[in-house]
């Protein structure tokens, strides 16, 4: 497949994911043999009353060893993991709950360098402190501590050490409850207005979010296949002890209810396989910040449908966003913080130039461009540590930092800050980083901002698209300002052609794009020979003639150089052909293709594909750099034979989704916030132009054979754009 800069109206179709690079391949097969021999570590309570309430909350420490034994590792869950101090007493390490708990025991697991005396103290601010525990004569090991007190703040003061190293924890961990039922499980809905997501929405007026909106007269519903998934982010790690589901007609006759400390690793609490529908109210006992329902078997021919999908959790329910953000959290920044870092100076570890990542310098990372990327180097890069820093030009208030990773993400990084590019202060630590779009509240200053990773996802190394730093102060450089949504259903046309005139394509409109085809088609595109304007449509025509070296023809035409378009309604209404092999579209390409930026990168909508094999079908697809060819961001919708009659294929796109139809029946909604958390960077946001051909063959049509016919026509009725 050649996808030359000389080409400007080639299409990926599905079959392109041989085109991403070896590299990729091998990420997808490590990172998936990663969760097969995932082990999830389970803290068995002392009683049943009592609840886990450390694991997984902010953590901070008086100092770190080094990089690779942070504050975070004492409370991660993780035996394997530990935090250790500086060579010097006293040290302490602390605990945010997130909220106000009684404390009931506290379990300590050292490493050899223990501390033979001190304290457990607790805290509402973190600043005054009470003395729930004390020691002078510590002896190491595993030590399991009862202690009565009350505060959101948990410390252990080491004030005495046994060795000539500092003092380090495999693990410390908080057990209790709220101060007037410890461990009981509560009765609000932990799950009202947290961020969702789902394996698929029916159409735009069911989303995901209408299940946690408390609101019974809304609702979700999915796709009519099997399986389908509802989960909800509670922004922090809690012991779920309850679920209610107000199912819609559409219900689960099976599933299970599954719980995750990372999105990724899926605990089953719940399960059945003679689910009765209507409201079930189930015990369930887990320990995660995720929640989800995976239905297996439906019990109509409909997808899943909630009015309502309702979370209990022991105790009082924490708000405290301890981790990075979820599906839906927008990257959007509150109150008066700006992008401090786009287009600043930035310098890292190493960087990646060569024939696969081509530059793919610390720059990248901070230019606001979601299809470039920084990455570290394949000869001296793929090591731990690994980081990137930009410099803001002055002292800055950090607040928020939003991180795009490429499948090359940091399981364990700091966001750290500087005056000096020299000396580096931690303002956010985690050691679960689950790749994709993290958006971390922090709250910092300095002029330098990096971010220093300890732990790579896989054998390769540390990659960004893009590193966004906000906030107030610094020396900010505004990018270009983005064209204004467009407000739908838009009625201000922009473009069109009608083809009521003449008898072949307008040229002052369209671009005649001669050549073979990619995807294995068969056909040769012609130059105007195999189009034509006939009773009031354009002409398509694929024959069985030899041209270009080739048995077959047909016509491809673009508006390259003519006009594109950023956002609106984009639509045609078009009549496609049956046959075995033949494989019409409508779709359209990033302009910045045709100035030498190579596909994937430019982006690429599919707002109509058909394959003629099966034309009850209709597929929508979104191609970019993390997610292309095959593995496009897409969906399959099955309806009427659009063989018998024109219909009417659009799109609906602005800076935050996109919604494919075929006349009013929704094909694909296409979520910005959904597709950066889930899959890649979102690169829609430039300009487009139009592309209609009719391919012949190929990896994903499949072949022509004797029932084939030919001539075979695809028939444009108009093509119109509105904003």
């Amino acid at each position: 497949m050649d996808w030359s800069v000389s080409a400007p109206g080639h299409r990926s179709g599905r079959s392109l994911a041989s085109r991403r690079t070896l590299r990729y391949g091998i990420i997808a097969l490590a990172v998936a043999a990663m969760l097969c021999a995932y082990i999830v570590a389970v803290v068995t309570r002392a009683n049943a009353a009592e609840t886990l309430l450390s694991q997984g909350k902010p953590t901070t420490a008086s100092s770190a060893e080094n990089a690779a034994t942070p504050a975070s590792s004492a409370t991660d869950g993780d035996a394997g993991t530990r935090w250790s101090s500086a060579f010097t007493v006293p040290q302490w390490l602390q605990v945010d709950l997130g909220s106000q708990q009684q404390i009931t025991r506290v379990a300590l697991n050292w490493e050899a360098a223990y501390a033979t005396a001190f304290t457990i103290q607790t805290s509402n601010d973190a600043a005054n402190w009470t003395n729930i525990y004390s020691t002078t004569t510590g002896a190491g090991g595993n030590v399991s501590l009862p202690v009565t007190g009350t505060g959101r703040y948990v410390r252990l003061n080491a004030t005495a050490k046994a060795t000539q190293y500092g003092v380090s924890l495999w693990e410390f961990q908080v057990f209790g409850g709220t101060p007037t039922t410890p461990g009981s499980c509560g009765s609000a809905n932990a799950a009202q207005g947290k961020p969702a997501s789902a394996s698929s929405t029916e159409n735009a007026g069911t989303p995901a979010a209408s299940a946690f909106d408390g609101n019974t007269g809304t609702r979700w519903s999915s796709a009519a296949a099997d399986p389908q998934w509802l989960q909800v982010d509670l922004q922090s790690v809690q012991q779920i002890c309850g679920v209610t589901l107000n199912w819609e007609a559409a219900y689960a006759t099976a599933f299970s209810i599954q719980t995750s400390t990372d999105g990724t690793n899926w605990a089953t609490a719940y399960t059945t396989t003679t689910g009765t529908g209507g409201v079930q109210n189930l015990n369930v006992t887990g320990t995660g910040r995720y929640v989800r329902m995976n239905g297996t078997a439906r019990a109509t021919q409909w997808g899943y449908s909630l009015w309502e999908f309702q979370v209990r959790v022991t105790g009082v329910p924490s708000t405290t966003n301890d981790t990075p953000s979820s599906p839906s959290q927008s990257p959007s920044n509150p109150g008066n913080a700006v992008l401090l870092s786009y287009n600043k100076p930035a310098v890292a570890s190493t960087f990646q130039n060569d024939a696969n990542c081509n530059p793919c310098t610390a720059d990248k990372a901070f230019d606001n461009d979601p299809a470039s990327r920084w990455a570290t180097s394949p000869t001296n890069g793929w090591v731990d540590p690994g980081w990137i820093y930009v410099d803001l030009g002055a002292q800055a208030h950090i607040t928020q930092v939003v991180l795009q990773w490429d499948p090359a993400y940091a399981v364990s990084y700091q966001i750290q800050t500087s005056n000096d590019a020299a000396n580096w202060t931690n303002i956010y630590t985690t050691t679960t980083g689950k790749g994709f779009r993290e958006t971390l509240t922090v709250d910092g200053n300095g002029r330098y901002v990096r971010m220093y990773g300890t732990q790579r996802s896989n054998g390769y190394g540390y990659s960004l698209w893009e590193f966004k730093v906000y906030g107030t102060g610094g020396a900010p450089t505004q990018p270009p300002a983005p064209p204004a949504d467009p407000i739908f259903p838009a009625t201000n046309l922009v473009w069109s052609d009608e083809f009521n005139t003449g008898t072949n394509v307008d040229t002052s409109k369209w671009t005649i794009d001669a050549g073979t085809g990619q995807n294995g088609e068969i056909q040769y595109y012609s130059n105007l020979a195999n189009t034509s304007i006939q009773g009031g449509s354009l002409v398509i025509e694929a024959r069985k003639e030899t041209a270009g070296g080739r048995d077959y023809t047909s016509g491809r035409i673009n508006t390259s150089n003519k006009f594109s378009t950023q956002y609106g309604r984009v639509e045609a209404r078009i009549k496609v052909p049956k046959g075995n092999g033949l494989w019409p579209a409508f779709w359209m390409m990033g302009t910045d293709f045709l100035t030498g930026r190579p596909w994937p990168y430019n982006g690429e909508i599919d707002i109509m594909e058909i394959l003629g094999k099966s034309t009850v079908d209709v597929y929508s697809t979104l191609h970019a750099p993390a997610y292309n060819g095959g593995g496009g961001y897409g969906q399959k919708l099955t309806t009427v034979d659009l063989s018998l009659d024109y219909h009417v294929y659009s799109v609906e796109w602005d800076s935050k989704h996109m919604t494919f139809r075929v006349d009013n029946q929704v094909i694909l909604v296409a979520n910005k916030d959904t597709v950066e958390t889930t899959r890649g960077p979102w690169v829609y946001d430039h300009q487009f132009y139009i592309i209609l051909n009719l391919a012949v063959g190929g990896d994903f049509p499949g072949p022509i054979d004797a029932t084939t016919p030919f001539p075979s026509r695809m028939y444009v009725d108009y093509v119109r754009v509105y904003k």
